[in-house]
């Protein structure tokens, strides 16, 4: 039994012109932001000029827009709940810092072994955990809101620890043992813990704030029918916000490069497909209920883009090929990670009709 179509159209007449047509503004964006790259030259200096951190000022408005509704929407009292569960935080942690980096390394040798560059870009991207466009995905398919709040802080502290070991591993130790060539990462742990904290932490502060505030000043009724409402739309006005200004900033080398792109592009949608599918998959044979499943799939599937590319400009230079992989990583994810979320909602149709 999967839902008669009735129930389905009715949903789709209840969903805004902004959400029904997600796809279709997410392609106008990327349009927008690749030809303004190409019609003004010095925007992509401009926009570079002004940074938080290493990320350019105008990317950083558009993810923290994009993150703090979503953020806004976490019941932050059950959060507790949530780490009692320890099935979903192993495989979680498996398929992030384990399964993710490991697949990407071999993609990246097995396509890209005759561009140096590009390949180590390519595992830069695999060695960057999401925690920022993965909420937007997870809220997308109705996936908990709650569980997907504690992997990205999860994943946030092992990035922190984590990367510069993991990034020496795989682009030193690992293609020595197996007599590959090698490459050095230098990156120290608070570029990655500063790069979190405003990331992560405002936004995560903000929401837990307001949702704490605002529930106590005017009740969970208003909070959640009213204020909820009133800012959920500002989540996407980010989320395409964020990609015109990405693509702008990248637009030009990306359009000069096509033959890398399309090279960069297949490991990578073959990298979407595999953490993806693998991870709905088991957790749908341990019987994971829809929400959970659907939390820990995008969190495993999805890529840090934004420290990436911040890493590959900082270490190597911003014309750099490992720098074009990382600015190719959203350009192939984003279209890749809106499907998914639709193949989500199928599969919950299908596999999990009670929820549907």
């Amino acid at each position: 039994m999967t839902g008669r179509p009735d129930e389905h159209v009715a949903v789709a007449t209840r969903l805004s012109t902004l959400d029904r047509y997600l796809p279709v503004w997410i392609g106008l964006a990327m349009a927008t932001g690749l030809l303004l790259g190409r019609a003004i030259p010095d925007l992509n200096d401009w926009l570079d000029d002004v940074k938080i951190d290493t990320v350019s000022l105008p990317i950083a408005i558009g993810l923290l827009a994009m993150m703090y509704p979503v953020l806004a929407k976490v019941h932050y009292t059950h959060i507790g709940d949530e780490l009692t569960d320890r099935r979903t935080l192993a495989l979680s942690l498996l398929l992030n810092w384990v399964i993710g980096p490991l697949l990407m390394f071999t993609l990246a040798w097995v396509f890209l072994a005759d561009l140096p560059e590009l390949r180590t870009g390519l595992i830069i991207v695999g060695l960057a955990r999401c925690i920022a466009m993965v909420l937007i995905w997870n809220d997308l398919a109705h996936g908990s809101r709650e569980l997907a709040a504690v992997l990205v802080a999860v994943n946030s502290l092992f990035q922190i620890a984590m990367y510069s070991i993991l990034g020496w591993f795989y682009l030193t130790v690992l293609p020595g043992w197996l007599g590959l060539d090698t490459a050095d990462l230098d990156v120290s742990m608070w570029d990655i813990a500063r790069s979190v904290l405003i990331f992560l932490g405002i936004p995560l502060a903000a929401g837990y704030l307001t949702r704490t505030i605002g529930e106590a000043r005017k009740g969970t009724d208003w909070y959640e029918h009213t204020f909820l409402p009133r800012i959920g739309p500002i989540a996407l006005y980010g989320l395409l916000f964020t990609i015109v200004v990405l693509f702008a900033l990248q637009g030009e080398q990306i359009t000069d490069n096509p033959l890398d792109v399309a090279r960069v592009a297949v490991p990578l949608l073959v990298y979407f497909a595999l953490m993806w599918g693998g991870s709905f998959l088991a957790g749908y044979r341990m019987g994971f209920p829809y929400d959970r499943n659907a939390s820990v799939a995008f969190t495993a599937a999805g890529n840090n883009f934004e420290l990436a590319i911040a890493v590959s400009i900082a270490v190597f230079g911003v014309t750099s090929g490992q720098a074009l992989a990382g600015t190719i990583g959203p350009l192939i994810e984003v279209p890749a990670l809106v499907a998914l979320v639709y193949v989500s909602l199928w599969t919950r149709r299908r596999f999990y009709p009670t929820t549907a």
